[in-house]
């Protein structure tokens, strides 16, 4: 993604360019069979234990949920929770390409893009959202269990209800799951996105369509489509940004706001143009706890200010990394951000970058810096912190057997 991150004023030096952060990679995939490979996402439980989602790889070759778990030597040792496609037809879904969700029962949530009782009569149009469940007794297995199939409502070439979900799921403290999906939905000739609401009751989960994209005529979309980063919580509205659409065509930051009866769609930003960000968004957006918004874009990184609701943003160099599709870190302990690069750095395979509390945009590590990129590259995925501070993240290729690591950065 071409561009920098101005969350607030951004400068860049030539003598940041060699700064560089301690790196050490966890775990590298392929180290047992059916392992998984092509990580993505992460995130940490009370007592700093991993989680994650392969999209490829173990006993069904369609992805896995694994845990990674630190031990007392410095080591870290992977379980795999879940191998997707266990079911014929992979009725249980397949191919999960974002990070899980905890609920206060310890119980992780997630979707795949493919799978499900659908995928057989809508052209592979389909996908699951799911629940794995911890095991009653240590060491025991944990249990999936689809909570939806999309595609469920399929009419006339389209699924109304959304299909190919990518995004990570948001959770609110009734138990109630949110999230958005790449196509699907009555907006766009179906092909808009859609965002939904999963509710839980007696009866098993009832899906609620909360806004169809590119529903502002079908040619401009002035509302956006195609969600892929999923929507953030934030003082009780959801908030999110879509890949394409909008005023100038770049995409759209945008809210849901709870009403009687539904949720309310606006438009806060149009990226492009001359307001800011030229767009492109397939990342979730941050916040701080000011309530100012950041995000991703296809070429750059930008900060919405809650009081003034200006836009900034800035272009990413060859140099901090550029194509940054995981959002935005925000560490408050630390009073900085932290983002990822899929390509640029030294070694044009992807960065690390910080803005640090001078307020100075700098790569803090670039990818390929061990010999045949053992230290891993293609960093689709953000970062994530435990409860420690210690920062997180995936690599989807490279590492010792080239299909991705688990990494640890210090800044």
């Amino acid at each position: 993604m071409k561009k920098t991150l101005c969350l607030i004023a951004l400068a860049l030096s030539s003598t940041f360019a060699a700064a560089q952060a301690q790196y050490k990679v966890l775990y590298n995939f392929g180290s047992v069979p059916n392992d998984g490979g092509l990580p993505y996402g992460l995130i940490s439980d009370s007592l700093g234990n991993l989680y994650g989602v392969t999209a490829f790889g173990g006993t069904g070759q369609y992805g896995t949920v694994f845990e990674l778990s630190p031990q007392p030597d410095g080591t870290w040792t992977e379980t795999v929770l879940y191998n997707f496609c266990s079911l014929s037809d992979c009725l249980d879904g397949s191919e999960p390409e974002a990070s899980l969700t905890f609920d206060s029962n310890g119980n992780l949530y997630g979707m795949t893009i493919l799978g499900g009782t659908n995928c057989l009569v809508s052209s592979n149009r389909c996908g699951t959202a799911f629940e794995l469940s911890p095991p009653q007794v240590v060491g025991g297995a944990w249990t999936e269990s689809v909570l939806y199939n999309f595609c469920s409502n399929y009419q006339d070439g389209a699924c109304l209800d959304g299909n190919q979900p990518m995004s990570q799921l948001a959770i609110d403290s009734a138990g109630n799951l949110f999230g958005t999906t790449y196509t699907g939905g009555t907006g766009g000739f179906g092909n808009g996105g859609v965002a939904f609401e999963l509710s839980p009751s007696a009866n098993g989960w009832t899906q609620t369509v909360l806004h169809d994209f590119c529903s502002e005529g079908n040619i401009s979309c002035r509302d956006g489509y195609k969600p892929v980063g999923g929507v953030t919580f934030n003082g009780g509205s959801l908030y999110g940004v879509t890949l394409a659409g909008g005023r100038y065509g770049a995409g759209v930051v945008y809210s849901l706001t709870p009403n009687l009866g539904g949720w309310t769609f606006n438009a806060i930003a149009y990226l492009g143009g001359n307001e800011g960000s030229d767009g492109g968004s397939t990342a979730p957006v941050t916040f701080d706890s000011a309530g100012n918004l950041y995000g991703t874009t296809v070429n750059n990184a930008f900060q919405l200010n809650a009081k003034l609701h200006g836009m900034r943003s800035r272009q990413f160099t060859d140099e901090t990394g550029f194509r940054s599709p995981g959002g935005v870190l925000v560490d408050p302990g630390r009073n900085a951000f932290f983002g990822t690069a899929i390509d640029g750095g030294a070694n044009e395979a992807g960065t690390i970058w910080e803005v640090n509390p001078a307020r100075k945009l700098i790569p803090i590590y670039s990818f390929c810096s061990q010999p045949n990129c053992t230290d891993g590259y293609q960093i689709e995925s953000g970062l994530t912190k435990d409860p420690s501070g210690n920062i997180y993240g995936t690599a989807g290729l490279g590492g010792a057997y080239g299909i991705g690591v688990v990494f640890q950065i210090t800044p």
